[in-house]
């Protein structure tokens, strides 16, 4: 065989299989790529009046969309092996609940969509905490849509206090809070804490998940309380209705709740296509934890941190007290690299005193004026630290932030910082009556017919102890004006800078299982 035939034979295979390449690679040109979905289109719904955060509305929604609806977000979506640029691309990523489409959710969308400037302040503010949240969803695996739940219950606020006394960025009611170990006491309220809260929450919310095993039925129970979700759900059982969540019977606000999540969701999917902009929040951590060995005061610590007292309070909400107790706050919260400033002036400071406060409780019911002078301070700079109003007296045994000198200069013992609270009770207003004696009475008989002890009768009324009486004697007496009562508080107050929101979520406590 010459060469001529075969080298033409192999110039046309040659021709063919490089005409057949070109073709493939202009295939895959056209062919759909991992891009995010297509914008999504405008909608017109009704207008929302603007409030200082997401309301409720009054009425359900009457606005209606015939447009074409968007692509579905894809639950795990796989969008390449290359690691997320940011926190809000690491959430794309991890989307794994059913999306809700329906005109709840247009007009939620519709309601955050129109106010870039809250969205965009809303979601600056959830810049210390977001990543720590990611984290813990992930370990867990866990749905990530759950770390923009923060958003819907106080606009990502630690230090939100709802009109239901909910706390916190995941809003917990007190006894539920209890029920996941969140210490609430005179120094510190766990509900606002970073860590203790976003582990209490995603420990409720897989409980919930685990009693109810949907997602949407989950969340309306963390909003609305567990038992109201299973009485639902068997009212629908018994009428044969079906046994989702958009198809119980629910107050508005849970009927809003799980579009209101999912209306962010989708903003953050994607926030071109609602003319909304999201802060770069980096892929990385942003606080450390820094253990704390000894008692510190706040001022002193966020000296040694070099960081201001608003960043410091930002990363540690829970606290309300100028001092922080070692033995019931073993670590505090810094930005990242101030960490390392704070553990290497904290050895600076090895041998001197790091606390001005600390803490004692009262032998007896006693006036805050007796308390300051036995403690030798100010008594008004004793009621400010402690709160307490005037014409009050501080109840037996109540815990009280004082200052620390002489035989009080020592750290608080873990008991006292895990269970100290303040008891509190009005200073009792006597009256003076006037009273007569009777035939054969006593200062012990007249003094008991009024409940009073005979000691005082005879002081009130300068006598001796065991004075004859005559019948018809006028004696005084002082008794409690009818107006005096007793009161007590158990748990602190509000913290001083806690805005109140607009959310009432009343999340019912749990029962335990006996």
């Amino acid at each position: 065989m010459d060469a001529a035939p075969f080298d033409s034979t192999g110039r046309a295979w040659t021709a063919a299989i490089c005409v057949g390449m070109a073709l493939l690679l202009s295939a895959c040109a056209t062919s759909p790529t991992a891009t995010p979905s297509a914008p999504l289109p405008a909608r017109t719904t009704l207008p929302v009046a603007e409030t200082a955060g997401p309301q409720t509305p009054a009425s359900e929604p009457v606005a209606s969309s015939t447009e074409e609806r968007p692509v579905t977000l894809k639950p795990r979506s796989n969008m390449g092996l290359t690691p997320p640029t940011d926190v809000w691309e690491r959430i794309r990523r991890g989307f794994a609940m059913p999306d809700l489409d329906n005109d709840f959710v247009r007009n939620r969308e519709q309601w955050y969509s129109s106010r870039p400037d809250y969205m965009l302040r809303m979601t600056e503010r959830s810049r210390p905490y977001l990543f720590h949240v990611v984290e813990e969803l992930e370990r867990r695996n866990m749905p990530t849509e759950l770390a923009l739940l923060p958003f819907i219950e106080s606009a990502f606020n630690p230090q939100a206090v709802s009109s239901a006394k909910a706390a916190g960025m995941w809003q917990f009611m007190p006894a539920t809070g209890k029920f996941f170990d969140l210490k609430q006491n005179l120094f510190r309220d766990d509900r606002r804490d970073v860590l203790e809260s976003t582990r209490a929450a995603l420990d409720y919310l897989q409980k919930l998940y685990g009693m109810f095993g949907d997602w949407h039925l989950a969340l309306a129970a963390y909003n609305w309380g567990e038992g109201s979700v299973g009485r639902a759900l068997a009212r629908n059982k018994a009428q044969g209705k079906p046994l989702t969540y958009s198809d119980l019977n629910m107050p508005n606000e849970t009927r809003y709740y799980v579009p209101k999540l999912q209306a962010v969701k989708n903003i953050v999917a994607q926030p071109e296509a609602f003319r909304t902009q999201l802060p770069l929040i980096q892929n990385h951590p942003y606080f450390k934890s820094v253990p704390i060995e000894r008692d510190i005061d706040v001022a002193v610590a966020v000296k040694l941190a070099a960081v201001s007292l608003e960043d410091f309070k930002a990363l540690n909400p829970s606290m309300n007290r100028p001092v922080i107790l070692a033995a019931g706050t073993p670590q505090i919260l810094l930005p990242w690299d101030n960490a390392t400033i704070f553990e290497r002036n904290l050895q600076a400071h090895a041998n001197r005193p790091l606390a001005t406060w600390t803490a004692w409780q009262a032998p007896r019911t006693m006036k805050p004026e007796e308390v300051a002078q036995q403690l030798d301070m100010p008594v008004e700079q004793l009621r400010a630290v402690n709160n307490i109003p005037l014409r009050m007296m501080i109840t037996a045994g109540s815990t009280l932030l004082v200052h620390r000198k002489g035989r009080l200069d020592n750290d608080v013992t873990e008991h006292l910082a895990d269970n100290g609270q303040l008891g509190l009770a009005p200073e009792v207003v006597l009256r003076r009556i006037a009273v007569q004696a009777r035939k054969n009475d006593s200062l012990a008989s007249l003094a008991a017919r009024h409940g009073v002890s005979e000691a005082n009768m005879a002081t009130w009324n300068k006598l001796k102890a065991g004075a004859r009486l005559t019948a018809g004697q006028t004696l005084t007496i002082l008794v409690p004006s009818q107006g005096s009562h007793r009161v007590a508080r158990s748990t602190p107050p509000s913290h001083p800078a806690a805005p109140k929101v607009a959310s009432t979520q009343r999340k019912k406590a749990p029962k335990p299982k006996r």
